[in-house]
């Protein structure tokens, strides 16, 4: 008994919850299978990782490979996998961000609970 009738219905703050909580782990394997790109020197490498930044897949034109510069080359690698790298992060942020806030990361979280 509460009186004045002003708290929220337990229940369906957790319903909310756990509909949240299932979006946002179909959101995350949704990253997991989704490849993006990134490149470098010109698009001599390129990396590929997943939304959740796993790398994939990594293209070195023959172009690149100079072996009395080896240096140039693991640059190169190490600016196009970062480059892919910042493309997972930018997707993350466009598919879980609006998740995120409605758990909590915006404000609109629900009263009581950690998220």
């Amino acid at each position: 008994m509460f009186p004045g009738g002003g708290q929220p219905n337990m229940q369906q703050l957790l319903q909310q919850a756990q509909k949240m909580q299932q979006d946002l782990a179909a959101a995350q394997e949704e990253l997991a299978r989704t490849e993006v790109e990134g490149q470098s020197g010109g698009g001599l490498v390129k990396a590929t990782v997943t939304g959740s930044g796993e790398l994939r897949a990594l293209v070195i034109d023959p172009k690149a490979v100079d072996p009395e510069d080896t240096e140039t080359l693991a640059d190169l690698v190490v600016a196009a996998v970062q480059a892919a790298n910042e493309n997972a992060q930018a997707l993350q942020q466009e598919k879980l961000g609006p998740l995120a806030q409605g758990l909590g990361g915006g404000g609109t979280g629900i009263p009581g609970l950690p998220f």
